[in-house]
């Protein structure tokens, strides 16, 4: 990565000349770095990244998987502020750094590898069609999860508002509170005894689903979570916040709010021919430092981590495979 002058930064906080336009034959001057996702785990790789006076473009299609989330919790000096204001203030911290360019509202919508040595990878760059192509010497996957909810009607519109995903983003806000758990993966069980640290009121939605079996409905039985087996007809609410369920039979169980276990995937439909190592899951394998399979291809955040799905937890990633890539490009080691 280069060491030079900085450059002059892009009006709008997009980048404008650096990108070479399909056709022109072309190719402008390699990033030192493409970032693809504008997330905590991106955005922070693009802080460490500009401070080591590399030249960086971020791409973010500006459509956060929290984006229905009114607070964000669990962020060191910024509990409860909201996903788009934390992302805001990102922004605008890496306006101090020239070399650091921030595309928004675009997507690469295709990424493979070169023969340039001092080039290695091109992006094509646009919304539905490609607009624009850009060289990189290295490219952080920071592109998070998509994520899939049960069909169970009426939990859309109290997402984000009164049910959500993390228990431990959100379960402080509802404690000992009626709550609801729905979903339809093997770790439904598990899920339920983490919330339970937070009520001692707590239903688990099946929604007809063989999910559970009767060792695990006992287990929970045990600890005073009740499974519901029959299928949700509606969950009524005001606003987004959840007031009951409607099951099969016409039972209404009151509620105060809930939790659902989506289902999440991976999206890497642009990688054109680069195939990176992935585990059972689909999460990209990568090593301490954000290090995949494919050489000068690195990942950070929810797609690169099996574990807790907190914004601080993806932006400490996002930073420590920025070192990595800072120190690869040098030859050296990465500090421990």
């Amino acid at each position: 990565m280069r060491s030079g002058v900085p450059r002059s930064r892009p009006g709008s906080g997009e980048a404008a000349e650096s990108l070479a336009r399909p056709g022109t034959g072309a190719l402008a001057e390699p990033y030192d770095a493409l970032i693809i996702g504008g997330g905590p785990a991106g955005l922070s790789a693009a802080l460490g990244l500009g401070r080591s006076r590399s030249r960086v473009l971020v791409v973010d299609a500006d459509r956060p998987r929290n984006a229905a989330t009114l607070n964000s919790h669990g962020f060191l000096t910024r509990d409860g502020v909201p996903p788009h204001e934390l992302r805001r203030l990102a922004r605008e911290e890496l306006g101090a750094y020239p070399d650091v360019e921030i595309l928004s509202r675009r997507r690469v919508l295709s990424l493979r590898r070169t023969t340039d040595p001092h080039a290695p990878f091109e992006a094509e760059v646009g919304r539905r069609e490609p607009e624009s192509r850009v060289r990189a010497q290295t490219v952080l996957l920071a592109t998070g999860l998509r994520e899939t909810l049960p069909e169970v009607p009426g939990l859309l519109g109290c997402y984000g508002v009164s049910v959500f995903s993390c228990a431990a983003c959100d379960g402080w806000e509802l404690q000992q509170r009626r709550l609801a758990l729905f979903g339809r993966t093997p770790d439904l069980a598990v899920r339920a005894r983490l919330i339970a640290r937070w009520t001692d009121d707590l239903t688990v939605f099946t929604h007809g689903e063989d999910v559970l079996d009767a060792v695990q409905e006992a287990e929970l039985a045990a600890i005073g979570v009740v499974v519901e087996r029959r299928r949700v007809l509606d969950l009524v609410s005001e606003k987004g916040r959840i007031v009951h369920a409607v099951v099969e039979g016409g039972a209404v169980l009151p509620l105060d709010g809930g939790f659902v276990r989506p289902e999440w995937s991976l999206d890497l439909a642009f990688l054109d021919g680069i195939d990176p190592d992935r585990d059972a899951a689909g999460h990209l394998v990568t090593d301490r430092a954000g290090r995949t399979s494919i050489p000068g291809l690195y990942a950070a955040g929810d797609a690169a981590s099996p574990g807790p799905q907190q914004l601080i937890i993806a932006a400490g990633a996002g930073a420590r495979a920025a070192t990595a890539m800072v120190h690869d490009a040098l030859g050296v080691s990465t500090p421990h």
